[in-house]
């Protein structure tokens, strides 16, 4: 890995090669075998990934976290990152922002990945240490998280829409 890989990433393509400096120091690759799910919806994230190479899918359960217990694990796919996206796709980021915050979505590698991977405690200690540099970081955050945002508002209202409709007949 290269501070190059990781200044490809948006959140990091407004900071200077010294600050990604920073990041990079903190950095772990990670390699991940297709098939495997590594990102299990329900459960505690502390970290965000970076898909160096590979493709993903994003998946969640159809049914609330009611009583599961052997019932129902359907999934619905939402979406696919591939490396080949440019800028290239992060994931987890939410776990950045809060205490104990469980991940919302399955992620599973469709083919073998090579994954860059920054502990939640670190990037914090980080943004803390360089607060410009964090400002600079937290904002690009802010500005994925706002299109992920919008993009599940606008699903939410073609979902109700679409049972609007059925109920209506």
């Amino acid at each position: 890995m290269d501070i190059k890989q990781l200044t490809s990433f948006s959140v990091f393509q407004n900071i200077t090669d010294e600050e990604a400096k920073y990041f990079f120091d903190i950095t772990d690759e990670i390699r991940i075998e297709e098939g495997k799910t590594f990102i299990k919806e329900g459960e505690v994230g502390d970290s965000i990934y970076m898909l160096v190479d590979g493709e993903v899918e994003v998946s969640q359960a159809l049914t609330l976290n009611l009583d599961r217990q052997g019932k129902d694990h359907r999934e619905k796919a939402l979406t696919k990152f591939s490396s080949d996206q440019s800028p290239p796709p992060l994931f987890g980021e939410m776990s950045l922002f809060n205490e104990n915050d469980l991940r919302t979505a399955n992620v599973k590698a469709l083919r073998d990945c090579h994954l860059l991977k920054i502990m939640k405690d670190d990037f914090l200690r980080i943004c803390d240490t360089y607060p410009d540099t964090g400002y600079k970081v937290m904002l690009a955050l802010c500005r994925v998280l706002c299109i992920r945002l919008v993009n599940a508002n606008n699903n939410v209202l073609k979902l109700t829409t679409a049972f609007s409709l059925v109920l209506e007949r």
